[in-house]
């Protein structure tokens, strides 16, 4: 999962991630950790050679039709992806509309995002963090149309499920609404459950937003992908690439 950010990854980021526990650990049910579910606990690239494989398949487009997660290594770069199956720049072109239809068609519904998968280490860091007493909130772009594939997949991939210990999932009421507004006014349902310790996003504009509102919170982006936005993280925002935090690389 390539990102320009992952130069910012830098040696002993595992001590952050320890350190997040230890806080955990030492204020219990005070404390709140939020994390974002796509490409920072969850590599949605599988779904999306999914719907690019569909999409081939439905078009006759044969080499669209053995799309595979690793032809998605830019993010969220469809033409790059499109490229990487096969196609001249002229037919990605020529598909590029209607694959972009037959996305959006696809991507946010419960159907599709069973297919994600975790990143390494996402499982066991959330029931560490679960272990330790405190709020794991997981603070989601995805629309509560999505909840039953969400779950689905959280118990599939082994991850700490709502309903377990203090666990909550906060969803957008609709697929309408806009990302960065949701995550913002989220904001303050974190505030009440506890005091926000850790936030760990992929996406800058959110990793910002969560320092700036919660300044003594440690946040932490993951550099997997991102929506390609031109926004630069504050300095003080720890770049992991993912959770193993016992591993050395």
């Amino acid at each position: 999962m390539a990102s320009n950010l992952r130069t910012r990854v830098r040696e002993g980021w595992q001590q952050t991630l320890r350190g997040i526990l230890e806080q955990a650990r030492s204020l219990g049910p005070q404390a709140v950790l939020a994390f974002d579910l796509d490409s920072t606990l969850f590599d949605n690239r599988p779904r999306q050679a999914r719907i690019v494989r569909e999409f081939g398949l439905a078009r006759a487009v044969e080499k669209l039709s053995g799309c595979a997660p690793h032809h998605w290594d830019s993010g969220f770069d469809m033409r790059g992806a499109m490229l990487k199956c096969g196609l001249s720049s002229d037919e990605v072109e020529s598909h590029y509309e209607s694959l972009r239809t037959f996305w959006l068609e696809r991507f946010f519904t419960s159907e599709y995002c069973v297919d994600d998968v975790a990143l390494q280490g996402a499982a066991a860091f959330t029931h560490a963090v679960v272990a330790t007493g405190a709020h794991l909130a997981y603070v989601t772009g995805r629309h509560e149309g999505m909840r039953t594939g969400t779950l689905e997949c959280m118990r599939r991939n082994g991850l700490a499920v709502p309903g377990e210990g203090r666990v909550h999932l906060l969803m957008k009421p609709t697929e309408q609404e806009n990302d960065d507004a949701f995550k913002r006014a989220a904001h303050a349902r974190l505030g009440e459950l506890g005091r926000l310790i850790a936030a760990f996003d992929n996406e800058p504009t959110h990793a910002n937003d969560y320092l700036q509102r919660f300044p003594d919170a440690q946040v932490v982006h993951l550099a997997t992908d991102h929506s390609g936005r031109p926004v630069v993280l504050l300095d003080s925002i720890v770049s992991v690439p993912h959770f193993s935090y016992e591993s050395e690389s």
